[in-house]
């Protein structure tokens, strides 16, 4: 692991340690329908107001804008100090690490996703197991920053979730029975699934989808985005998000990504692509959200491969580390926003766009909001991104005159010195003020390291940012952490890391390293902030009654006021929170449900971090809380 090594370790060195861990616990599938327990089938409709009713949550996001916000405010800034456990529910066995998934509530049943690629159905009022599935996973599967699973989508008759294995499947959401399986990629080669599906609707063919995408950037995995008919699995188109690769559409070959000639990415001395782009990078491994006015999918897309950006110049490396936006009927990229140009710093762009009215100068713009591992949080222009042009790289994307806004969410960035609003790009430090880690010297393995901020696990990772349509501001968790960071000579090999850096976490301040910060999208100012001594690791969720409720990674779970940060409770679950809360109603009363088990990349990678984080005790949990009617004290 990244705590015991010295300080000049690679990452290559790390994953094998990865690896080693999914070896050892590869399971098999087991199906359990322990109580029969029958519920009404989701339609589209349930699931397009998913944002406007409060009885279940049947998208990640609670909603398909993304904004993790509840009208419930029965649990609110007044009550919330009662607020108890109702029940918790053990995930068992050996299988634990990081639990990162968003439950989905649906008619009395909870469905919450877990490590290895494992689903739980509990019946939400006393949280005994209604079934469960393990996927038979492969001895070599290859997750990048932990066996996480972030969620499942659910529609009809079936929950679908993916696997670490590279495959995407659906699952009868009474009995847990396997109703398909689909391969999508090479797991040997590092392709898998830790992301949460989704389901939306072509408002051109009236075609219902399931949107997934894959991960594995830092084995050199081509990022892919797919959409498949929820009932039988097959797929209907797939999109590469790396320039200049062919999609598909029905099985044939469709269209390229941006321009076929990828001119972001260099060639050699032949005119022939170099390595990197055959193995580019750009997974779009979180949830897409959807615009149902635009009928268009907005989905991250990861860091370019290798995080060595000398094998990547010149150029922008579309169209990684950044927002696309893609056409649900044909598949095909009519949008992109970069977050990154040409990425040296893992800095990836994945984490979820939020898609809100943005209100500033008395005009209401339809907006995109995306808080990034670069430690800024983009305000994007959703109608010129959605503009329906051509299929050329100069077509798609739309740099200038697309950012509304963009604002520093972390402290003492020094990648780039700020950003022109006009081009949307950064103004990064040249010459010896530059960041970009430099070349190794001929006959060196490598480079000369440097100090960057933030480290490539960023001002924020994968956990999502809610906001409020109250206060109008977002809730971000993030981190202020640095990193020492040095090139690394490369070659690709199928399955092993393809990164070509090496680094070293370490603390920023002495008297913290997490922090949860509401801004204000208007003005980029933080208007509070409640600071943690170990890493943020969660999502947050917001509601009507003025809360904002996430995790920490020492085991507790916050309830914090949305006006002024103020900590108005917190409950000790035993293990690490890093998951993503969710709250609905039953029987007019509102409960909260979050997961416990602590991992993720941080005790992998995280440096002087990790070594922090040997005290945080192993688990797996999914708790509700509630504010009884009586208490003892009463």
């Amino acid at each position: 692991m990244a705590a015991t090594l010295p300080i000049r370790v690679s990452r290559a060195a790390l994953f094998a340690a990865t690896a080693s861990l999914s070896i050892s616990v590869a399971g098999f599938a087991a199906v359990g329908a322990e109580t029969a327990h029958t519920t009404k089938p989701v339609s589209y409709e349930d699931l397009a107001n998913d944002d406007k009713t409060t009885n279940d949550v049947l998208t990640y996001g609670m909603g398909q804008h993304m904004h993790r916000y509840s009208t419930l405010d029965q649990i609110n800034v007044n009550s919330v100090a009662g607020l108890k456990p109702k029940w918790s529910f053990s995930f068992g066995d050996e299988k634990q690490r990081g639990q990162e998934g968003q439950a989905l509530v649906h008619d009395g049943v909870i469905y919450i996703t877990a490590s290895y690629s494992r689903i739980f159905a509990l019946d939400a009022k006393s949280g005994k197991r209604l079934w469960s599935y393990s996927a038979r996973l492969p001895d070599d599967i290859r997750p990048c920053c932990d066996v996480v699973s972030r969620g499942a989508a659910i529609y009809g008759d079936k929950v679908f979730f993916g696997q670490l294995d590279g495959s995407m499947t659906a699952l009868n959401k009474d009995t847990g029975k396997v109703i398909w399986t689909k391969k999508f990629d090479d797991h040997e080669a590092g392709y898998a699934f830790t992301g949460a599906p989704s389901i939306i609707k072509d408002q051109k063919t009236g075609k219902i989808l399931l949107i997934h995408g894959n991960s594995g950037d830092e084995f050199g995995a081509v990022g892919k985005l797919y959409a498949r008919d929820p009932d039988t699995g097959e797929e209907i188109w797939m999109r590469p998000l790396v320039e200049g690769h062919m999609g598909r559409l029905n099985g044939k070959d469709s269209t390229t990504t941006g321009d076929a000639n990828a001119p972001s990415w260099p060639n050699n001395a032949k005119g022939e692509k170099v390595e990197a782009w055959h193995h580019g990078g750009g997974a779009p491994w979180q949830t897409a959200a959807f615009d149902a006015k635009t009928n268009t999918i907005v989905v991250g897309s990861g860091n370019p491969a290798p995080w060595n950006a000398h094998y990547r110049t010149p150029g922008d490396n579309l169209f990684t580390s950044g927002q696309a936006y893609v056409d649900p009927t044909t598949g095909n990229l009519i949008g992109f926003f970069s977050h990154t140009p040409n990425d040296a710093w893992d800095f990836s762009g994945n984490n979820p766009i939020l898609l809100f009215d943005y209100e500033k100068d008395g005009k209401t713009v339809r907006a995109g909001a995306h808080a990034d591992r670069n430690g800024f949080l983009f305000i994007t222009d959703l109608d010129k991104l959605t503009e329906r042009k051509g299929l050329g790289s100069g077509d798609v994307y739309r740099q200038a005159g697309s950012a509304l806004a963009i604002w520093p969410f972390v402290r003492d960035i020094n990648w780039t010195n700020g950003w022109d609003l006009a081009s949307g790009r950064p103004n990064e430090p040249q010459g010896k003020d530059s960041k970009r880690p430099p070349a190794p010297l001929p006959g060196k393995d490598k480079g000369e390291a440097i100090k960057v901020t933030p480290n490539f696990l960023g001002g924020t990772n994968w956990m999502p940012m809610s906001y409020n349509q109250d206060t109008k501001l977002f809730y971000i968790p993030s981190n202020d952490w640095t990193e020492d960071y040095w090139t690394e000579n490369v070659t690709y090999k199928k399955g092993a890391a393809y990164l070509g850096q090496g680094f070293r976490i370490h603390r920023l301040f002495d008297d913290h390293i997490g922090a949860l910060r509401a801004v204000d999208p208007t003005n980029g100012k933080i208007v509070w902030e409640a600071l943690e001594h170990m890493p943020l690791w969660a999502g947050t969720l917001t509601t009507k009654g003025g809360l904002v409720i996430t995790g920490t990674s020492d085991g507790y779970v916050k309830a914090f006021d949305a006006k002024n940060g103020k900590e108005l409770w917190k409950f000790q679950t035993g293990s690490g929170v890093v998951s993503q809360p969710v709250t609905w109603e039953t029987d007019g009363k509102q409960y909260i449900g979050i997961a416990s088990g602590y991992g993720g990349a941080v005790p992998l990678w995280g440096g002087d971090m990790a070594d922090q984080t040997k005290q945080v005790s192993q688990g797996g949990s999914f708790w509700v809380f509630e504010v009884p009617q009586t208490t003892a004290a009463n």
